[in-house]
């Protein structure tokens, strides 16, 4: 079994793209800083805000207790002058909302309990699969120091055996990189770069995970997921459990949950039915400030017979370059000014 390690190794900063590249210092780098150590303007509504009608002004989300009560103070003061001037509005809501609170819901306790009964069920069913092979779309979102968010997406494919057998490919706008392992050699290949790379690695897919992390400085994305047993993994990390019903993806029903950790959060939409696989997986950044996330979307699932027949063998293109594995770049996807100055 790999060894537990925060979620944040996978969060949409420490371990969204298999170049290791989607750290906090990235953000850093924009402008960016963590919550903790963020300054605050003021924001207490004015006279001329009131008078004019303006919306309240947006209210930081920062540490602290004293920040945590000026920001009530603010809000309840923003909250008042809204109820007085839009009372009729407000009323029917309120109304709406006491309705709503007087049906039957479930307690927080049975929710909390049967999400994670779901969660450990796609977690049974994912290391119970000898063969899986699927498709996904990515999304890693970075903040700028003009507080905009941008996302830079990707599309792949994952086909493997358990337990040593993986393949893994990803297509972005700055990057072609495919991963080889057969149970003893990591391969690592910049297709748009022509270079690659090969390194003696013998173990599960489990082992490699970590080796790509600690050795390598290459972590894997969402690769909790593809771990023999996710629910070990990350059950332990989290603090708050939340079961959201159902959710729809690509015409799919799913189960959608949302979990928190001191790092972390992450949503999980789990596909309904006698193949409980990941359909969509949410990461969000919590210490970095914009709240960055990552995302992937699981498309075109098989498992068993479904999957395509793959001996696991890899073959450099004939001109492509050999480099030690110190020494091949960040694969990543993201334009390189960006990444400039990252710790490898």
């Amino acid at each position: 079994m790999a060894t537990a390690y925060p979620l944040a190794r996978y969060s949409a900063i420490n371990g969204a793209l298999a170049s290791g590249f989607a750290t906090a210092e990235l953000h850093y780098l924009l402008g960016r800083d963590r919550k903790e150590h963020a300054t605050h303007r003021s924001t207490a509504p004015s006279a001329a805000m009131k008078a004019s009608g303006e919306p309240c002004p947006h209210v930081e989300h920062l540490g602290g207790q004293a920040w945590d009560m000026k920001r009530m103070e603010v809000q309840m003061s923003c909250l008042s002058y809204m109820l007085r001037r839009n009372a009729g509005v407000y009323a029917s809501a309120i109304a709406l909302t006491a309705m709503a609170g007087a049906m039957s819901l479930p307690s927080a306790h049975a929710d909390e309990a049967q999400a994670k009964d779901l969660f450990k069920a796609m977690s049974d069913y994912m290391g119970a699969q000898d063969a899986i092979s699927f498709n996904y779309d990515s999304s890693l979102e970075i903040i700028t120091k003009q507080d905009q968010k941008i996302a830079f997406t990707s599309s792949g494919s994952v086909t493997m055996n358990r337990p040593d057998k993986i393949r893994a490919t990803r297509t972005g706008g700055f990057a072609d990189v495919e991963m080889v392992f057969d149970g003893k050699t990591l391969s690592l290949l910049g297709k748009n770069l022509n270079l690659y790379t090969q390194a003696e690695v013998s173990g599960t897919i489990d082992h490699l995970v970590d080796e790509l992390r600690e050795k390598f400085h290459r972590p894997m994305p969402a690769a909790d997921l593809l771990m023999a047993n996710p629910n070990d993994q990350l059950m332990p990390l989290v603090t708050d459990v939340k079961d959201l019903g159902s959710g729809v993806i690509r015409g799919e029903e799913c189960d959608h949950l949302a979990f928190r950790t001191k790092q972390v959060d992450f949503q999980i939409w789990i596909h309904q039915g006698d193949r409980p696989y990941p359909c969509r997986y949410v990461i969000t950044s919590t210490k970095v400030e914009g709240w960055p996330q990552y995302t992937i979307d699981v498309r075109d699932w098989k498992s068993g017979s479904e999957v395509a027949a793959d001996d696991f063998s890899f073959k450099a293109p004939a001109d492509a370059k050999l480099l030690k594995p110190g020494d091949l770049p960040n694969m990543d996807d993201l334009p390189s000014e960006l990444v400039k100055g990252l710790p490898k």
